[in-house]
């Protein structure tokens, strides 16, 4: 889609960037990367009341122009290349009224770069209600730039901020905050020589940062670096002096606009929320009662509509076999296809819940007090506080949670976070979990509220939690690093969820699981089907000739040999010899050739395990008695023993390795990406493997 103007969002973190972005774009926008680095790039399209059309960049959060991780460093490279694609030609600063001091400072940094800014003075109904009067005509005329009032979460003023988008000028009209040249006079002026700008505050970032922008030229750099030496720059010194200079500006500004009561009401309230929320003790209570509803209700409340997904496809399979002609085309689409996806589908309304708790966490600020709260602990074990929002967001998906560890400044801790977050369980796992769980533990309540399935679940999550804080401590031990790590986080107020945000989120969280999931799952079904209904040489026509002899035929029910025949092929099956080949190797851990062979299919991605058993056993079933995944897991048969295939051991072993091994490429080749380096995805493969391996056969030996 063409823009007629190209709009950057700039802000703190925790000023309401994003929910301004949703705001504006609705549901038009993407997530891709900022070329040549791995930041998230959110970019959407918005219709203007002029008729013309805006793009919208969401910048990272940062809290000045100098950058303090990958992310925030963007967004300096972004405004101050002339070159750079994704330049803007207006940005909105997202300033939170409630706490306007902080935010004015990366305000300021904007505005002197000189290109057009409205300000969206966002958090109006936050400021009213905690008495902070903003003089909103004249804080604009100071600042020389639009000011909108707006209340993001309540959709207040966002078509005032798209008409002051339409009329925005293409000149910079704000005047100079501060006097930049007298930081440093003689290498501003030598510095906007040397890259031909008439801009002193970009001169004077190039000084700061030149060594780390790759749209300087090496002379450029060479250049700037021989005037540092020859006006001795001292970074820090200068920075220093400049941010005094900015606040001097912020407090004058402050004066005569703003009038606020010394203390704002709503800080004490979260503060005393805070009091029981992050207590030493009670905090961590609280905290795991919290994860137990989560895990209840994440059985709970799916079960009727999990229900009606498994009948949907159930009733789908049949339609297919009673409406089209028998063949392979047929039993491709029902038992392969068909089969295949239902094994995923039906855990959606699962997933769904999941990701609506994990945004009601956020939504509300809880999950930065969670953040707060376990930075002491994680700090014991070699991480940091920042690494919680990644294990947390572990739960959703390891993918972008270890993408997410690029806010973590120290190289050790974050490598420790990228190694262990695969250990904390996924919503991949979840569909396997549940499925076996289901099989063996009783679906029964104890201590009245509790239900045992719910308790089992929480107990693998927990499980996780744990066994990624063990492993990031031996990690600690073994991985040297010389840099000191930091934790700066803000706590943000206690507010509401925004229940829309929950249910967008909700949607395009588990609408992405399932889009991504569908498309290996489908190609997996199809290779799968083939496998599993093809044998090599004539093994097939043997078993055919074989149970067609009158010693079958007369003594045995034609049902019943048509699963025996049937049962026989897919033993022998290319799957079939692909499952025996391993078996001899998993035996010890309770799994036969079967469970070997979604082992396999699962290594692309886990959830694969679901709807490769739902193929296998319908493959392996009776067409005309169509179960769900469940039934068919629950009514087979040990052929040499004659008892369930899946019993506890096996059920509790196959849960632990699926808990420890990684069987996920995607993971793999996101930590190469943020590694840069193959020895760290491998060594992590070899590790979960081997730690996968090993606590299975403990669990299937002591168990059976």
């Amino acid at each position: 889609m063409r823009a007629d103007i190209r709009v950057a969002l700039v802000g703190n973190p925790n000023t309401g960037k994003s929910t301004v972005f949703n705001a504006l774009t609705g549901l038009n926008q993407k997530i891709g990367n900022f070329p040549g680095v791995t930041v998230d790039k959110k970019t959407g399209y918005c219709d203007l009341p002029n008729g013309s059309t805006a793009e919208i960049v969401d910048l990272p959060g940062t809290y000045s122009l100098y950058p303090k991780s990958r992310d925030e460093s963007i967004v300096f490279s972004v405004l101050a290349d002339l070159h750079n694609t994704h330049r803007p030609d207006l940005v909105i600063v997202v300033l939170d009224a409630s706490n306007l001091k902080r935010n004015l400072l990366l305000f300021t940094q904007v505005a002197d770069l000189k290109i057009p800014v409205i300000v969206a003075l966002n958090m109006m109904d936050l400021a009213k209600k905690n008495n902070i009067s903003i003089d909103i005509d004249l804080f604009a005329r100071k600042l020389g730039v639009q000011v909108v009032p707006i209340s993001a979460r309540k959709l207040e003023g966002i078509d005032n901020l798209k008409s002051a988008v339409s009329f925005a000028g293409s000149l910079a009209l704000q005047e100079n905050t501060i006097d930049v040249a007298a930081i440093a006079p003689q290498l501003v002026s030598g510095i906007k020589k040397v890259v031909n700008t008439d801009n002193p505050y970009l001169a004077l970032q190039l000084a700061h940062q030149h060594e780390t922008l790759a749209f300087l030229s090496e002379e450029e750099n060479e250049q700037i670096e021989q005037l540092e030496r020859d006006n001795d720059f001292h970074s820090q010194k200068a920075q220093a002096a400049e941010t005094i200079a900015r606040y001097n500006y912020i407090n004058d500004l402050l004066y005569d606009t703003v009038t606020q009561p010394p203390a704002a009401e709503a800080e004490t309230a979260s503060n005393r929320i805070d009091k029981i929320l992050t207590h030493r003790v009670f905090g961590f209570v609280i905290f795991f009662l919290i994860l137990m509803f989560m895990f209840q209700a994440i059985f709970s409340w799916s079960a009727w509509p999990m229900t009606q997904i498994e009948n949907l496809f159930i009733w789908l399979q049949s339609v297919i076999h009673n409406g089209l002609p028998d063949g392979p085309l047929t039993n491709l689409l029902a038992d392969g296809i068909v089969a295949g996806l239902s094994g995923v589908m039906v855990f959606i309304p699962q997933i769904a819940i999941l990701f609506a708790f994990i945004s009601i966490l956020e939504d509300t600020g809880y999950m930065s007090r969670v953040t707060f709260m376990m930075d002491k602990l994680m700090r014991k074990v070699g991480l940091n506080g920042k690494s919680v929002v990644p294990l947390i967001g572990g739960f959703a998906c390891a993918v972008p949670s270890i993408m997410s560890t690029r806010t973590i400044e120290n190289w050790k801790d974050r490598i420790i976070t990228i190694m262990v977050t695969p250990l904390v369980t996924c919503s991949a796992r979840l569909p396997i979990y549940t499925l076996l769980i289901a099989l063996v533990v009783p679906n029964r309540n104890v201590w009245w509220i509790f239900n045992m399935q719910g308790l089992a679940l929480t107990g693998m999550y927990v499980l996780s939690l744990v066994s990624a804080i063990v492993v990031a401590f031996v990690m600690k031990l073994i991985i040297k690093g010389r840099e000191r790590g930091y934790f700066i986080m803000e706590l943000p107020v206690y507010r509401m969820p925004r229940w829309s945000n929950v249910v967008h989120d909700m949607y395009n969280r588990s609408k992405t699981f399932v889009l991504e999931a569908g498309k290996v799952i489908i190609a997996v079904a199809i290779i799968l089907w083939v496998l599993a209904s093809y044998g090599p040489g004539n093994r097939f026509k043997n078993i055919e000739q074989k149970y067609h002899q009158p010693q079958y035929t007369k003594h045995i029910a034609p049902a019943e040999l048509n699963k025996i025949i049937a049962s026989e092929k897919l033993e022998n099956s290319y799957a079939g010899v692909l499952g025996h080949v391993m078996e001899p190797a998993t035996r010890p851990l309770g799994f036969d050739w079967k469970i070997d062979i979604a082992l396999i299919t699962s290594f692309a991605a886990r959830e694969v395990f679901v709807g490769t058993m739902a193929t296998i056993y319908s493959v392996d079933g009776d067409a005309d008695n169509i179960q769900s995944v469940q039934q068919k897991m629950s009514s087979a048969k040990n052929p040499e023993t004659g008892k369930p295939v899946f019993t506890f051991a096996v059920a509790i072993s196959l849960m632990m390795f699926y808990a420890f091994a990684m069987q996920c490429a995607s993971t793999v080749a996101v930590v190469y990406r943020e590694t840069k380096d193959w020895r760290w995805p491998a060594a992590q493969f070899a590790y979960m493997t081997v730690l996968a391996y090993t606590i299975s056969l403990i669990t299937y030996q002591l168990l059976r």
